[in-house]
């Protein structure tokens, strides 16, 4: 069942996790910005965009150099909170096709750290459709496994426990009379989609029109990440 809290006036009551299921497998919506599916001791992570700072770089655009860095940081501690045998990475990895291998060496040492003894699988994004260079792990379109599918992109015609990524979905609520807006993971039970992981990473609203169809609303719930904490809260309560 899903933790709730009504987003009509500020919270009573919040959660450093919240816990769902999707198809019926158990999933915890962690504060850091990944999934834990404790069945299977698996950590799914979506668009960590590395290597944006030098995508941009390469066209000109100067963005501070440290993305990467952060972003690998907070995946290390994700993992350190959970010790997962399996880490899956929902697509753009990486924020073009270049960046896995022009990725600097000392980032290239942290990525084999982590995945040292555990199987990791980098999900194939339109970022970076040709999959991880010089990386541990397998490169997949999708993979099917333990009742779940996990892709890049949402599919219309295949939702039966799927986790995506790909939207970068967020939520609004208001909160004190003010408007609340961050990062979440959105499911009805049947689908979930993954908040971006990345730190220089945006986010679409849930009620943005390519939402549409796929969720059923009424059983719609917005696990909405704040500073430390999460706030699970139904679709009716957001605002658009």
């Amino acid at each position: 069942m899903h933790r709730l809290v009504h987003a009509t006036s500020a919270p009573a009551s919040a959660f450093f996790e919240a816990r769902t299921a999707i198809n019926g497998v158990a999933a915890i919506c962690d504060t850091l910005g990944g999934l834990y599916l404790p069945e299977s001791r698996t950590v799914v992570v979506s668009d960590l965009h590395l290597e944006k700072g030098s995508a941009f770089a390469r066209r000109g655009m100067m963005l501070p150099p440290y993305d990467t860095l952060a972003t690998l940081r907070i995946l290390e501690a994700i993992l350190a909170r959970h010790d997962p045998k399996t880490v899956i990475s929902l697509g753009d990895n990486f924020h073009d096709r270049k960046g896995s291998a022009a990725m600097p060496e000392s980032f290239r040492q942290m990525i084999c750290s982590m995945a040292h003894g555990r199987d990791w699988i980098w999900i194939n994004g339109n970022h970076d459709p040709d999959g991880a260079f010089g990386l541990p792990g397998v490169s997949l379109d999708e993979l099917r496994h333990g009742g779940l599918v996990f892709r890049h992109e949402p599919s219309l015609t295949d939702d039966l426990g799927e986790i995506a990524g790909h939207l970068h979905p967020s939520a609004t609520v208001r909160r004190r009379e003010r408007s609340v807006r961050r990062a979440c993971f959105a499911t009805d039970g049947r689908r979930l989609l993954m908040p971006a992981f990345g730190v220089t990473t945006g986010g679409l609203d849930l009620r943005h029109r390519a939402m549409s169809g796929l969720f059923d609303r009424q059983h719609l719930v917005a696990h909405m990440m704040g500073r430390d904490r999460i706030y699970s809260v139904r679709f009716a309560n957001l605002i658009g």
